[in-house]
């Protein structure tokens, strides 16, 4: 029993395998079978007893109840070449099956409690980071996120889109770190950033309410080295252009036909990381065309590695994707550049954040 993230990013409690379900069959049977060929003076009831705990980790107390019934039952029965089993053998074979039910009992309570404890934290995890809808205004969006530490749905990296009285913002950032310890951060800077999208006219200042939110935040934890790059995106009159800020973050990718280009930016220094008091970066005006797709990212994605140590190099490969005749909608974007990662480096050990725009 295990827990992984499903195919739409939740956390599942993953059933037992199936060879472990057929082995208390498969070693009665095997026991039956072993005892009709062996002389009648050998007995195996001594390896009976193993078959109900083997029953206890996946078949609950009834299962496991019937399984201990059905070995006593068949230890007793006139089996080819033994007599029927008596005393002190038989009875630990009954005091194994016993106990074995009682362990199906605490492990089925157990569960239930893992499963409650796993719904509460996918619900609290899902509120920091909410999933993307599919269309926030004019801008059509597709989101993927995948933390590197096993069982969690959101680690160092952070997205979110929203739109607000000065047109659609979108935000994809990295934190110090990553995993349950970069969370506090991460839900902070995006608490910031969807406050700044309702009251901060300029895409600077709401850049400048992150870098206030980071200091307050490493302030509080005693932490003078906490950081983190953002890149911020504005589209401000539904798709004829868009705005760039960018806090030392890897710059975003244009997609244009079957060209992939990035997005010309004036890099800033990452958030928490420049002298106290510095301005933002000044934000990049980008003219869009028709059928143009942003695609922004984390670095979880340009530093997977090969079996040989060499970098994901996302603009070719995306570019040879485009060439070959991808779909270039923003969801078959994102599914197309995560599947490639994953051939390309199988494991992967950073947490990943891909964020696809499309304005219409």
């Amino acid at each position: 029993m295990g827990t992984a993230p499903a195919e739409d990013g939740t956390l599942r409690i993953g059933a037992p395998p199936r060879w472990l379900r057929l082995l208390p069959v498969v070693l009665l049977a095997a026991l039956i079978l072993a005892q009709g060929v062996t002389p009648g003076d050998v007995e195996l009831g001594a390896y009976y007893a193993a078959v109900a705990p083997l029953a206890a980790l996946t078949y609950g107390v009834v299962g496991t109840a019937l399984v201990a019934v059905a070995v006593v039952v068949v230890m007793e029965l006139p089996v080819v070449g033994s007599g029927t089993l008596v005393g002190a053998e038989l009875g630990a074979v009954v005091l194994i099956g016993a106990l074995s039910v009682l362990l199906a009992a605490l492990q089925q309570r157990f569960r239930g409690r893992l499963v409650l404890a796993r719904s509460v934290a996918e619900a609290a995890q899902l509120a920091v980071l909410a999933p993307v809808p599919g269309e926030v205004g004019k801008v059509r969006c597709a989101a993927l996120y995948r933390a590197a530490q096993r069982g969690t749905l959101v680690g160092g990296d952070l997205y979110d889109v929203r739109s607000g009285p000065f047109g659609v913002r979108a935000l994809v950032g990295d934190v110090q770190g990553h995993g349950l310890a970069a969370v506090g951060t991460v839900a902070g800077l995006l608490g910031a950033f969807r406050e700044a999208v309702l009251d901060q006219r300029e895409l600077c200042g709401v850049a400048d309410r992150l870098e206030r939110r980071l200091s307050l935040d490493a302030a509080a934890a005693g932490d003078c080295e906490l950081f983190a790059t953002a890149l911020l995106l504005e589209f401000p009159d539904g798709g004829s252009r868009v705005r760039v800020v960018c806090q030392g973050h890897p710059p975003a990718l244009l997609l244009r036909g079957r060209e992939v280009l990035e997005l010309e930016c004036d890099p800033g220094p990452p958030l928490g990381a420049g002298p106290p008091g510095q301005a933002p970066a000044v934000p990049s005006v980008v003219t869009l065309l028709p059928g143009d797709v942003i695609l922004a990212y984390t670095d979880g994605v340009t530093e997977a590695r090969d079996a040989s140590g060499a970098f994901y190099p996302l603009v070719p490969r995306l570019a040879a994707l485009l060439a070959e005749g991808a779909d270039t909608s923003p969801d078959a974007v994102v599914d197309a550049v995560w599947e490639d990662v994953r051939r390309y480096a199988g494991a992967i050990g950073d947490d990943v954040a891909l964020l696809a725009l499309a304005p219409r």
